[in-house]
């Protein structure tokens, strides 16, 4: 017969080795934490002392994000009210793109941060990491805020705005999609340290990051930023200006997270997951270019759905790459070269040609999307 101690011990060593959550029990005189400690998940190291730094990219992007401070009041809306008031001022195809976008974004950035918060903070063992995702919370954060500020300033009916990812199925499917990820890895049962439970981590992290971030919030974006290039609804298209830059930095962690976790734990990243990463890169890229025909389903401002299906692709593309996985899709180049300015974080008069953009710590980020 088994004993208690016995049994307790079976237990122990069969369950699964997750990561420290930085609320264990205080250890007096034990050794400060060595950089070889570090990992990126299930790491017992302490995750309260931020120093020695292992993934010193990590710090840098959390100092970046920083300098890229900004605050949506800052932006002036009032040529975008008088537009939006005037019954000539804009089409119904545009009015329907711009609700739309800021139906999708209003929920995206919430689904996004709950995400951060209830799911990825917990299994991330890192400080430094977790100095980014507090950096990243709050800017999701300020993100909806933005949404918020736009659709009170033109007078729109916020609570259509905000409900929209419920009545809109282009707008519902791409934000259902992203809410099973989310779910699984907030079970109170889920832990890391098995290699079916960090699959499911990484597989999470690929759909949030990649695909959410990454292909998701694209089509809205360029369709918005397109009609600030024709001077029109310019407050807002520069506070979508500025949301960008901050999703494409985003992208830049998860992808360096992704990638970093691939180097630690190898045998994570096997024929089958790949096979299953690509399909949610597919299903994402399908989820997008059905919005893309529902949001113009006539062309406007020089554009059409066809043109914003091949930017869906050709960004799909490059996150393929990113993290080590072939193109999906031939023959496809990117039609809007311009959206890779607007992410250039250097000092520039912008294109609205309403002011200077200045980032309130300085303008000194340097980075490749």
């Amino acid at each position: 017969m088994t004993d208690y101690n016995e049994a307790t011990s079976l237990e122990e060593s069969t369950a699964p080795l997750a990561g420290a959550t930085g609320l264990e029990e205080l250890e007096m005189g034990a050794e400060a934490p060595k950089v070889d400690d570090k990992k990126m998940i299930n790491s017992r190291a302490d995750l309260n002392q931020l120093v020695p730094f292992k993934y010193k990219w990590a710090w840098q992007k959390y100092l970046d994000g920083c300098a890229n401070h900004w605050m949506p009041n800052e932006i002036n809306m009032s040529l975008d009210v008088a537009l939006w008031k005037d019954p000539n001022g804009l089409s119904d195809d545009e009015r329907m793109i711009f609700e739309r976008a800021m139906g999708f974004f209003s929920t995206a950035d919430s689904l996004v941060a709950n995400n951060l918060v209830l799911a990825i903070y917990r299994h991330i063992t890192n400080p430094e990491c977790r100095q980014y995702l507090l950096r990243q919370a709050f800017e999701e954060a300020l993100h909806t805020h933005s949404y918020q500020y736009i659709v009170e300033s033109l007078g729109l009916d916020e609570a259509r705005i905000f409900n929209m990812y419920r009545e809109v199925p282009a707008v519902s499917h791409k934000a259902a999609w992203s809410l099973k990820y989310t779910q699984s890895l907030n079970d109170p049962n889920f832990k890391t340290g098995t290699p079916e439970a960090d699959r499911r981590l990484l597989r999470d992290l690929i759909a949030f990051y990649v695909i959410f971030e990454g292909i998701f919030f694209y089509v809205g974006f360029s369709q918005i930023l397109s009609m600030g290039r024709r001077n029109k609804l310019v407050g807002s298209s520069e506070q979508l200006q500025y949301i960008l830059r901050d999703e494409s930095m985003h992208v830049n962690f998860g992808v360096d997270v992704i990638n970093q976790i691939k180097i630690e734990n190898p045998h994570l990243w096997d024929d089958a997951f790949q096979k299953e990463a690509i399909a949610m890169v597919k299903e994402g890229v399908e989820l997008e270019c059905r919005y893309a025909t529902d949001t113009m389903p006539r062309g406007i401002l020089g554009l059409n759905a066809a043109v914003f299906q091949e930017y869906v692709k050709f960004i799909a593309n490059r996150r393929c790459v990113q993290i080590g996985l072939p193109e999906q899709y031939q023959n496809v180049s990117n039609p809007f070269p311009w959206m890779s300015e607007l992410m250039d974080l250097k000092k520039e008069k912008n294109f609205f040609e309403t002011r200077v953009i200045e980032y309130q710590a300085g303008g000194t980020l340097n980075w490749d999307e």
